[in-house]
């Protein structure tokens, strides 16, 4: 390459942003050896990314406004700390104009597209419009200025139903609702006024038409200052829930050779016609059916959804499948550099899935969880990149997306990468906050998944809790139990350092609070139809421990048998146990049966243990956090709260009401006192890791007190308004 006198050195760089993404970009810089500045708000001043960083600086602030979208106290620190360029990640100010300029004027390097490019492709409306003029296709849309909902009515008569309302700037899934009927509309469209407020500080919305079957098909696009635009391939991203994406993956299963081709020329000709540097995706809508070989047609409609003039989340499949790292050609690319690869030497190999664990819970409507991670351990699996936002210490606030991290498989083949991912999440230790993980493991292991029967409803197609009526519900749990559950259950009790007492003087053969109640063992032996029982001797120890996994509890029973006894000899094949050996009668009794087995316990060292649940061993890790106790295996995680043998007088609230489910903001308060409401009806907007959460009545009555207000921070379980029923 011959050398180029315009390009501007990068020794410093300040990355404005946080969590994960924020990780990534010190990771490539720190390869480049270029010093990484920091900046954090309150929340997240013992952060992994800020004790990454050779320099952290404060930005104060808890919420994104005050902190990570404040661009003075950005700029303040870009200025104090004498940067060469700033690196704003992905949100918050990645796709601002104005922060762009700013960085340009006060003599920096901004490591993203020109602020006209930005602004060009910032308002999804004027983007569209653009796609319009290169004979992209476009779906019907409307902006919904003003503040009369009446004329937002008449407005999108012209698209009809359902639509999408959705913000005109920023991206991520963030202030978006799918609007059915009319009478919808105005608190679809106020919902997403507030959301795109907060996380992009813009809140014009627009309504747009909704296809309700399609797949999310998008292409990175790359471009330097010296007119050179490619395209690296397509990435499919229509797995989502609340229009934000779990599973995403490179290239996609049902996109062939010429279709690939008609939406990277569309991309890249968008790209060109702005004038577009630095990383960026074109995303597509593609409504159509598969033939016989399991492809889209190649002359598939495709329609234009946005242009993301910042590097995506899920940049990590293109990076895996391509050899190229994406942060590295950004920061080539803002120093003035030509691109090292051009469009003939671009080559994909093999696939890439990726999916964001997040701090949610799928169960109970994606319900944010907040708190500590008492434990993050990734597995052995190999192949596997971790892009972890958080470590084990790290608190998750409610103040900023709950994503975790994002785990990437890439094998040679689509199922192949799809089974080492779901077993890399099976491994992955996360303690403390209740997440998706089990979920996304679902997904992975589903026949239509990895047929590629992937579209955007594929939620509502296949939700993460089975319907009622689903005939298989029962067989799917106790296949559950015998192959989880069971395991995990004696892994909890057994070796729980603190009820075991191998060593007492006293009676070495009894865990603590033994009482003195004979028992029995009946042990299936595989391919056998009978059950052989055996009698434990009078006199042993036994004891019963009561589990919570969720709403459901399970009475854990065992006894301890002695290792000189007969049966713990015939148990195993050399001539007697090892030190390290005990074994126990277990009888578990819970939602799926009643389950008499025989267990063998060997400790591995101080919290993994070789658990012999009948005929199958499990390698099992046990993780005691106060009354909780998690068990992760090649099986997955289980997590159990014991129920105390006495329980402790505890004070209820006198009156009834709803009460935070997590801890947020309070957006709005819908009702007053003296109001009567019905089952259903919102009382309170509450904010939290910035999604609206709508608290409901449960119950008839009139409003008797409220105890919030707008902008009050709450507690979760916090008591939010007092409703008396009424006679």
């Amino acid at each position: 390459m011959p050398p180029n006198n315009d390009i501007r050195p990068i020794r410093s760089l300040l990355i404005a942003n946080r969590g994960e993404i924020a990780r990534r970009i010190i990771r490539t810089a720190r390869e480049m050896g270029i010093r990484t500045i920091a900046v954090y708000s309150e929340p997240d001043r013992l952060a992994p990314h800020v004790q990454e960083a050779d320099v952290a600086v404060p930005l104060g602030g808890s919420t994104a406004t005050n902190s990570y979208l404040n661009r003075s106290e950005v700029l303040k620190a870009a200025e104090w700390q004498g940067v060469d360029a700033v690196h704003p990640g992905y949100g918050f100010l990645a796709e601002s104009a104005a922060f762009a300029r700013s960085v340009i004027d006060s003599g920096l390097i901004w490591v993203g597209p020109p602020p006209d490019a930005i602004a060009a492709m910032g308002d999804k409306i004027m983007a569209k419009l653009a796609a319009a003029e290169l004979g992209v296709p476009i779906l019907d849309s409307v902006e919904l200025a003003g503040a009369s909902p009446s004329q937002w009515a008449d407005k999108v008569r012209t698209i009809g139903y359902p639509l999408m309302v959705k913000a005109a700037a920023g991206g991520g899934g963030k202030a978006m609702r799918i609007v059915t009927t009319e009478g919808e509309l105005a608190d679809a469209v106020l919902a997403c006024q507030r959301e795109a407020a907060a996380s992009f500080g813009n809140g014009t919305v627009f309504a747009e038409t909704y296809l309700v079957s399609p797949r999310h098909i998008e292409i990175q696009v790359f471009a330097d200052s010296h007119g050179n635009v490619i395209h690296l391939g397509e990435r499919e991203c229509s797995i989502q829930r609340r229009h934000q994406k779990l599973v995403e993956e490179a290239p996609s299963a049902v996109v062939g050779d010429i279709l690939r081709q008609r939406m990277g020329t569309a991309a890249v000709d968008l790209a060109r016609s702005i004038g577009y540097v630095g990383a960026g995706t074109v995303e597509f809508l593609v409504d159509g059916y598969l033939d016989d070989d399991g492809h889209l047609d190649d002359t598939t409609a495709f329609s234009f959804l946005e242009m993301n003039t910042r590097l995506q989340v899920e940049h990590g499949v293109t990076e895996e499948v391509t050899g190229l790292d994406l942060v590295r050609m950004q920061l080539e690319v803002a120093r003035g550099e030509v691109l090292r690869v051009d469009q003939p030497a671009v080559r994909v190999d093999g696939h890439a899935i990726e999916v964001r664990v997040y701090a949610e819970d799928p169960e109970n409507d994606w319900l944010p969880s907040t708190g500590t991670v008492h434990r993050w351990r990734h597995g052995p699996t190999p192949g596997v990149r971790y892009d972890d936002g958080v470590e084990t210490g790290s608190l998750v606030s409610p103040f900023y997306d709950p994503l975790l991290s994002k785990v990437i498989a890439h094998a040679p083949t689509r199922v192949e990468a799809a089974a080492r991912l779901g077993r890399a999440l099976r491994e992955l230790q996360v303690h403390g906050v209740v997440t998706n993980r089990d979920h996304l493991v679902d997904i992975l292991d589903e026949p239509a998944f990895l047929a590629a029967d992937t579209t955007t409803d594929w939620i509502q197609r296949h939700p993460p809790v089975p319907a009622d009526d689903d005939p298989t519900g029962h067989e799917r749990s106790w296949q559950r139990f015998n192959a989880i559950i069971g395991p995990h259950l004696a892994a909890a009790v057994l070796a729980d350092p603190r009820r075991a007492a191998p060593g007492s003087r006293t009676w070495p053969i009894a865990p603590g609070g033994w009482r003195n109640v004979g028992g029995s063992v009946r042990e299936m032996r595989p391919g056998e139809t009978t059950w052989r029982i055996t009698q434990t001797p009078s006199g042993f120890a036994s004891q019963t421990v009561t589990l919570l996994r969720g709403d459901e509890e399970w009475d854990v029973t065992y006894t301890r048998v002695n290792r000189d006894h007969p049966l713990a000899i015939t148990r195993r094949a050399e001539d007697g146990p090892t030190p390290l050996s005990e074994l126990y009668n277990v009888t578990i009794a819970g939602p799926t049966g009643h389950t008499p087995t025989l267990v063998e316990l060997i400790a591995l060292d101080d919290d993994v243990t070789l658990v012999h649940f009948g005929r199958r061993g499990h390698r099992c890790t046990v993780h005691v956090v106060g009354d909780t106790t998690y068990v992760n295996s090649a099986l997955g995680q289980s997590v159990f709260i014991e129920v105390p043998r006495f329980p402790t007088a505890a004070l209820t609230v006198v009156g009834g009401g709803p009460t935070a489910p997590v801890p947020g903001r309070v957006v709005d308060v819908v009702v007053e006192v003296g109001a009567v409401v019905d089952v259903g009806d919102t009382l309170v907007i509450l904010e939290a890791m910035k999604v609206e959460h709508r608290i409901t009545a449960t119950h008839p009555g009139r409003v008797v007190e409220v105890l919030v207000a707008a902008d009050d921070i709450v507690d979760a379980h916090q008591l939010l308004v007092r409703i008396e029923e009424q006679p």
